[in-house]
């Protein structure tokens, strides 16, 4: 058969092919149903360019961002606690640097977490912006309200952490991980600010058209985000409890 059909329940799969002659090839064949069908003429191939390389992890990158509910959800919640167009570029910026930096040192296997702990984690950090959002509201500011940067820089690194895990999980070849960590890390930010500006632009035509919400209603963002968060915080603390 000219088809490989292989079950896969993540992104996709990592697959090498070592043929009879002695050579080689490597290629990601992405998940698009629960049957992976491989081309092996794609394998025959090799592992395709790097502007194949380069596409094909930037689309990784994108995809893992606008799919990770969670890491939108901290984004949001960075939307709704910021002031200020200056304030919102300081904070989405240093949340950038930050997860760039375990993303790196987590990829190059310079920092070694567990994925399950930083998964837990991770949905703590929302609950925490959530329950600063109220606070701001409440008239009693925190940290995050006056100085958001600072919390997005630092669960920005832990957000990291959950990115490598997703780029890790791909088996990557130890000479495209230069590449792969370039361009995913792009991908993701390319999303990211994609999430940014969408919001920005629904919060531009609600004020252009006038939109005013009941003051009881305010706070129900920060509740929702919150509630999503207390939930994932228990199922992935109970997962981790269920292994041990």
């Amino acid at each position: 058969s000219d088809v490989l059909r292989l079950l896969w329940q993540r992104q996709g799969v990592m697959l090498t092919a070592c043929w009879t002659d002695g050579s080689s090839a490597r290629q990601f064949f992405a998940r698009t149903s629960d049957v992976i069908e491989v081309p092996l003429d794609a394998l025959q191939a090799g592992s395709g360019s790097i502007a194949d390389a380069a596409r094909r992890y930037f689309g990784l990158g994108t995809q893992h961002i606008l799919l990770g509910v969670d890491h939108l959800l901290f984004v949001l919640g960075l939307l709704l606690i910021v002031n200020g167009p200056w304030m919102l570029v300081k904070t989405i910026t240093a949340f950038t640097l930050a997860h760039s930096i375990t993303l790196a040192l987590a990829t190059l296997g310079l920092v070694a977490v567990p994925s399950r702990p930083v998964d837990a984690a991770i949905a703590l950090s929302i609950m925490f912006l959530a329950a600063e959002i109220l606070r701001a509201r409440q008239g009693r500011p925190g940290l995050s309200a006056s100085r958001p940067w600072i919390a997005a820089f630092a669960f920005g690194l832990l957000h990291g952490l959950g990115f490598a895990g997703a780029l890790t999980e791909l088996g990557l070849a130890p000479g495209e991980i230069p590449l792969a960590l370039l361009f995913f890390n792009v991908g993701v930010e390319i999303g990211q600010l994609m999430f940014v500006a969408a919001f920005l632009a629904l919060a531009w035509a609600l004020r252009q058209l006038q939109v005013s919400w009941p003051r009881w209603a305010e706070p129900l963002p920060a509740y929702a985000i919150g509630t999503v968060a207390a939930f994932w915080f228990i199922e992935r603390t109970s997962a981790i409890v269920a292994v041990s």
